[in-house]
Formats: structure tokens, sequence, C-alpha cells
């Protein structure tokens, strides 16, 4: 409950002084340590589609909107479709040491007047999965929201039955918010949506957590990460108590 009120006494919703429309998301690259997130083109298909191949089967779409392809050509298809697209705005994420696009991720449901964004269609390869890479993109893309664009809330949201994808949003720092019951339909079933989101009172505290996270010395000679992503937030909310 807020603790402002008006001249009547009813209880609104804190001042956000100097609000302003915010830019939508521009399409230059993001060049991070591990990545580089960039605006999907023709020319990442062919790798894209190869660095999914070597998934063992298809159920990393089970839950996404589109999906599994039959062959290039039908992916090819989708990309073709999807980079003419503004919103979303998909994206490519590239292996900063072998510059191959190995994952995709897109900006979507973007709302300049109220600075809201979600995270969306994201398909990680399996080289991208449980990666300093794969993290790193989320991260990227966050900065941009918050520290580049200075949106307000930065959204994910996914089929509620989708156990992997709502740990990955709880490790990435988002908070549950609820489910939206029969919310979608799509491959001609039921979807009840599941709501995580960051505000930008949250970022900070996460921006510090994913730069501990991410530095060099978090992690030995054979990659294995030192502290993880997760109780190193813990500890920095621990401080701020």
């Amino acid at each position: 409950m807020s603790d402002d009120r008006n001249a009547y006494g009813q209880p609104v919703g804190f001042a956000v002084a100097g609000w302003r429309p915010r830019p939508v998301p521009p399409q230059t690259p993001m060049p991070g340590r591990y990545c580089v997130v960039e605006k999907l083109d023709l020319r990442h298909e062919a790798e894209l589609y190869t660095a999914y191949a070597q998934a063992a089967d298809d159920r990393d779409w089970t839950y996404m909107s589109v999906g599994p392809f039959r062959d290039g050509v039908a992916y090819r298809a989708f990309v073709a479709e999807a980079i003419l697209s503004e919103d979303p705005l998909h994206h490519a994420i590239l292996d900063a040491e072998t510059g191959r696009a190995v994952g995709t991720a897109a900006l979507m449901r973007i709302d300049p007047a109220n600075g809201v964004m979600e995270v969306g269609h994201i398909a990680y390869a399996p080289s991208l999965k449980r990666s300093r890479a794969g993290t790193e993109a989320m991260f990227l893309l966050m900065r941009r929201a918050f520290d580049e664009l200075g949106y307000r809330r930065y959204e994910w949201k996914c089929d509620s039955l989708n156990a992997p994808s709502r740990e990955a949003a709880k490790r990435y720092g988002f908070r549950f918010e609820g489910i939206f019951r029969q919310a979608v339909v799509y491959k001609g079933r039921n979807r009840d949506t599941a709501w995580f989101a960051i505000t930008d009172r949250d970022w900070p505290l996460l921006r510090s957590a994913f730069a501990q996270w991410l530095a060099l010395e978090n992690f030995d000679d054979s990659g294995r990460q030192h502290e993880s992503l997760a109780a190193i937030r813990s500890a920095l909310e621990a401080r701020q108590a």
C-alpha cells in the first residue's frame, strides 16, 4: 500500500518526477566480454539453424510460439519475416570467441510512454545454455533497457508449465508476480502465463550482481564459477538490509 495521499486522503502511487516517454530501442550492437548481441539478420540464419540442430530432440521448441522447423528452408523463412519486425525486435547472440550466432532473444511489447518492455523469443542452442555468454546476453539486454534507455520495468513471461523458463527468470533476478489464467492460445493449446519483472528500483543491485558474476576472477581455469549469481545477489541484498 502506498504511503502517498492526494488532497482527498486517498492513497495514490508514488510520484515519478519529470517523467518523459522513453526512446524506442536502437538497432545497434551490444558487445560484451563473452558475447555480442546484435539485430537479427539473414546472415545469422544458417549458423543458428546449425547450432539449434545440435540439440538431441525438439523439446526446446515445446513452449515457443514457433518451431520446431522441418528444415533450413523453413527456418530461413521465419528469420526473413522476423527481421522485418520492430516489435518484437529480434536479436542474434554471437559467441565472442567464434563470432558465430548461437541463440536469439527479442525486445518486445515495447511501451515507451510507460517505460516498459519485455524480453522474449529466447532460443538458446545447446552450446549457449548454462554458459557465461548466455547470462551475459541477458545482462546486455537489461543494461540497454535500464541504463541506456531509462525504462522503468522489464518483463519476462512464459507458459506457467515451462519450469526451465521460470527457473531462468528467477536466476536472472526477475520477481514472480503471478499467473494470468487462459491468457494465450498457441499451437492449439491453452497457456496460463507466468509473469516476472525487474523494475528500475531492483536494477542497481542486480547490475552489481551480474558484474561480479561475469568477472574473470569468478571462474577457474576450467570455466567453473566460484560463486553463483544467486549467491552473489543474496550477499548484496544482505549488505543492504
